[in-house]
């Protein structure tokens, strides 16, 4: 199947991120207008969803892509070191500090520099951070000499922001100074038939390495299509992965997935194209309705029950959305302040900050 030269681009450049959905094909529209610009930008989305990849992709169309690409994960570095890290530091700054070290604004120079999981860093750090944001200036840990901070800066985290300055853990003063460009990335379990596109992609790519060749099997399209997903694309590859290892040469049938997804509806096509095709089969999107619910003879509260059952899918959404509060209202197709006056009304903000604590 050949596609457009724009999707041959995505393949090259991000494969991660091709697809037909109307949230890719929005997300890739935006991140060109947003490309050309120097401004400040916020990546948004659950873990596995291509956080850095889109950071790439900004800068490699932008015109700063001759310029270094410089990647720092603020939640992987301990919050001691995170200063010299960033900023640098000079000689005798502090034990074992030799030789003036260049810190990561200074190597990504006029490039990109990308602070990935964000909501992690320190407060006190944040300060710093915000004004470099403020100033464009800095200095190395133990020095005096303002140097300028030139570099594009692209922040990501998995974590709802505003929740965190409910919170208490990240300064509402910093959301705002990164928050100036915000890029939303869906979940895999929004992009429908991308599933199986990027299912086809990462057994193809597997294939070409040459670790072999996998068919899937009647039902198993259907399955992937209708699991939720919550490692999303990361998860989605790493399957694949397993499946080829696991059963290279033969057909994966239903049995060979996961336990979790072993309930999946049967009867879909396969994925991959039969002998002499060029394209993948015709997908078609199944979505599981719910059985028609059965009055009691004695009859019911009909308040109290529909309270029950809007309270335990608030509770569900909830975890399956590691408590983000953004990305729960999106599964339940509910603005985000009405989800957060249901959450009040429940008494679940207080089971959630109790377990903060804990």
């Amino acid at each position: 199947m050949t596609g457009s030269p724009l999707q041959l681009e995505q393949d090259t450049i991000a494969p991660e991120l091709v697809g037909d959905s109307p949230a890719m094909v929005a997300l890739r529209a935006l991140l060109r207008r947003v490309a050309a610009t120097d401004s400040t930008v916020l990546v948004q989305g659950e873990s596995g969803t291509g956080k850095e990849l889109v950071a790439r992709l900004l800068h490699a169309w932008s015109p700063r892509t001759a310029s270094p690409f410089v990647a720092v994960n603020c939640g992987a570095i301990p919050g001691e070191l995170m200063e010299s890290e960033l900023f640098g530091h000079e000689r005798g700054a502090f034990t074992g500090a030799q030789s003036v070290r260049r810190g990561r604004f200074e190597l990504a120079g006029r490039g990109t520099l990308f602070l990935d999981e964000v909501a992690e860093m320190s407060p006190p750090l944040q300060v710093k951070l915000l004004r470099v944001l403020q100033e464009r200036t800095f200095e190395r840990v133990g020095g005096g000499e303002l140097l300028r901070a030139y570099a594009r800066i692209v922040a990501a985290t998995h974590r709802d922001l505003e929740q965190q300055i409910e919170l208490g853990r990240f300064r509402e003063d910093l959301y705002y100074r990164l928050n100036v460009v915000p890029i939303q990335i869906p979940p895999l379990r929004e992009r429908g038939a991308d599933i199986l596109l990027l299912a086809d992609l990462a057994l193809r790519r597997l294939d070409a390495a040459g670790l072999g060749r996998v068919r899937l099997g009647d039902g198993v399209a259907s399955a992937l299509l209708r699991y939720r997903w919550p490692g999303n694309v990361r998860e989605l590859h790493n399957l694949m992965e397993r499946l080829v290892i696991m059963h290279a040469g033969s057909v994966v049938t239903l049995n060979d997935l996961p336990a979790k997804m072993h309930d999946q509806v049967d009867g879909a096509e396969s994925l991959l194209p039969a002998e002499g095709d060029d394209g993948l089969h015709d997908l078609l999107q199944l979505v599981a309705e719910p059985s028609d619910p059965v009055l009691p003879a004695q009859g019911l509260d009909l308040r109290a029950y529909l309270e029950r059952i809007e309270r335990s899918l608030i509770e569900q959404a909830l975890a399956s959305c590691d408590q983000v509060i953004a990305h729960a209202a999106s599964m339940l197709c509910l603005r985000r302040t009405t989800l957060v006056e249901k959450i009040r009304k429940y008494g679940l903000r207080e089971d959630e900050r109790s377990n903060a604590a804990s």
